[in-house]
């Protein structure tokens, strides 16, 4: 094992994520401009700030993430004090458990004095969560595509056109990932297949184009979101007010219970998420731009 020069400090930001984008099931993924902060500390024993007190424990998805990475780098793991700084809602939706296994992951290589290794830190993190549609923006920023081939986890990455707003709401329940699969068919028919890939392949050139008709027009999933909207009790009636205010689309984010409005500009973003809260005032709601931007980390290294 290799024992590297320690950092004073480091500070790690991972943006927030969108997954799926309505026909992308289990493909896509859409960093957005809200970043969970993360401070990292060498210490004599772990401690974890700054999040609900639950985590506060060895496993943290941080601080096992952190192990995970030392491990596949051969170095040594030292104790650390881990402070979380994250306004993403804990609803799940958003990629908040992406952003604890990013930011364990560069954490690891940053400690070592080395650069972000981003194909490594995107194949482990993929590994650990179990899927890349979150992880992959993550880590590359912008709007991405993914799978994994014989272990590792290869993306395509395209900008999104500077005029799309991502209205993001959170209600205040959950729903767990676990639920949300359950839910999905076992099967789906030949026709949804190639309904679903063709649309999927026009909605990644109508983000990077910013073609707001192309979206409506091919964002109509077939294969999850009819099956997971029930779980969210609240999704026809924020869909109805918000493709009312004017809404380009409105889908799932990820499994949920988080949802995406895709929006046109400024003022129309403003009147979806105003009809929004009228509807459902305990909403968590934000107005986003995508992000292209993924993962980075900031240290100052001992002389």
């Amino acid at each position: 094992m290799t024992q590297a020069k320690q950092p004073r400090r480091i500070t790690v930001r991972v943006p927030a994520t969108s997954a799926n984008l309505g026909v992308g099931f289990d493909v896509l993924g859409l960093a957005l401009d809200l970043d969970a902060t993360f401070v990292f500390e060498p210490a004599d024993e772990l401690l974890v700030t700054g999040c609900d007190e639950r985590f506060n424990t060895p496993d943290n998805l941080v601080w096992k993430s952190y192990l995970a990475a030392c491990d596949a780098l051969g170095l040594d793991a030292c104790p650390l004090h881990i402070h979380e700084d994250s306004p993403i809602p804990a609803s799940g939706g958003l990629g908040s458990s992406s952003t604890c296994v990013v930011a364990g992951i560069v954490a690891a290589q940053a400690l070592a004095g080395r650069d972000i290794d981003r194909p490594f830190t995107l194949s482990l993190a993929t590994r650990i969560e179990g899927h890349p549609d979150n992880v992959a923006p993550a880590v590359m920023g912008g709007l991405v595509s993914s799978y994994v081939d014989d272990g590792q986890t290869v993306t395509t990455r395209w900008p999104v056109a500077p005029n799309l707003r991502f209205v993001c709401l959170a209600p205040p329940y959950r729903v767990l990932t676990s639920d949300a699969r359950m839910a999905l068919p076992s099967m789906v028919p030949m026709s949804s297949v190639s309904w679903q890939v063709g649309r999927c392949l026009a909605m990644v050139s109508a983000l990077a184009s910013g073609r707001t008709a192309e979206i409506a027009a091919c964002c109509h999933d077939r294969i999850h979101e009819p099956y997971r909207a029930p779980l969210i009790p609240d999704y026809e009636r924020l869909q109805d007010a918000c493709l009312a205010a004017g809404a380009i689309t409105f889908l799932i984010s990820g499994s949920g219970a988080a949802m995406l409005a895709i929006c046109d500009g400024d003022t129309s973003a403003q009147q979806v998420i105003d009809a929004a809260v009228a509807t459902m005032p305990e909403l968590w709601a934000k107005v986003m731009r995508a992000s292209e931007r993924g993962a980075s980390a900031r240290f100052d290294v001992l002389p």
